[in-house]
């Protein structure tokens, strides 16, 4: 296992430590505060470090156990970097508008996803046989779902892991998934409010440096979770053949003698056939010799 390096210069250099200013703050984040800078608040980066290397282990044992990630981000400065880092590491994600029930009513969602899916492949084919004017509103209805469930097209099932950056804004989200009992990692910033989510990272949640940081870990460490996990299968693969293979090599050497055995026996039933023909000669001689004596 693998976990990317991060040091507080990475931090810095990101703006990971710059909070909101002082008046829009949420007092249940003054633990992760470390102090005030021309009415901003600077956030404890020892905190973050810590807080960023557990989320990103919790992270790496929900993928190598074969779980799945929903990656939730509807803000402008990070609807993109989500739905890159979701596409890049198989995951999925939200970055247009998070619908109510999306995690607590799934039956009724997947029942959207299928219309969707419908909709693209009817809209794919040549002879669709729909007049212009349906087509048109066909490919409307198909780019709203698309917006809304695109990401989540491929989702079989409720994620095990949820990860969401600005938990204001994503609200909805964290209340079904806190219902759900579905593992939350978020980045919180100064005016967020840290309860319910399992792996807080206090940090900057506007800025597009901080985003960017923040996709390229998690990116990393998923990318390394799912390289260990395919040598794990290879090698559990290996195990379960070689017996087979061993029996199979066995079966095949009985079956099919070498070529020296093989002239060994030619050669026997040679000497088998000689012997036969000189006892009938024998034989021949003797009830000849007694009719002469006779």
């Amino acid at each position: 296992m693998k976990l990317p390096s991060v040091t507080i210069k990475n931090l810095l250099e990101a703006g990971v430590h710059l909070g909101h200013k002082t008046f829009r703050w949420n007092p249940k984040m003054s633990k992760y505060i470390f102090s005030s800078n021309k009415s901003i608040h600077i956030i404890d980066l020892v905190q973050t470090l810590e807080l960023i290397n557990a989320a990103l282990l919790k992270i790496h044992e929900c993928i190598s156990s074969g779980g799945t990630i929903l990656f939730v981000s509807t803000k402008k400065q990070a609807a993109d970097s989500i739905a890159n880092l979701a596409k890049e590491t198989s995951q999925h994600y939200v970055n247009h508008r998070w619908l109510g029930g999306m995690l607590t009513n799934f039956k009724t969602i997947s029942n959207s996803i299928k219309k969707y899916k419908k909709l693209s492949a009817d809209l794919k084919k040549e002879n669709t046989g729909f007049t212009k004017k349906e087509i048109l509103k066909m490919g409307i209805q198909r780019d709203k779902l698309e917006r809304s469930l695109g990401g989540i097209s491929e989702m079989k099932k409720i994620p095990d892991m949820i990860f969401v950056i600005d938990t204001n804004i994503e609200e909805l989200a964290v209340k079904e998934s806190i219902k759900l009992n579905i593992p939350i990692v978020a980045i919180i910033d100064t005016n967020s409010d840290p309860d319910g989510v399992n792996y807080p990272i206090p940090g900057n949640d506007d800025a597009r440096r901080a985003i960017n940081l923040y996709c390229d870990l998690i990116k990393k460490t998923i990318l390394d979770a799912q390289s260990n996990m395919s040598k794990t299968e290879l090698s559990k693969d290996k195990v379960t053949i070689e017996p087979h293979i061993e029996k199979i090599s066995k079966k095949i050497k009985t079956k099919i003698p070498n070529k020296k055995e093989k002239k060994v026996e030619k050669s026997k039933e040679k000497i088998k056939v000689v012997k036969k023909i000189s006892k009938s000669i024998i034989s021949k001689v003797k009830s000849l010799t007694s009719k002469n004596t006779k």
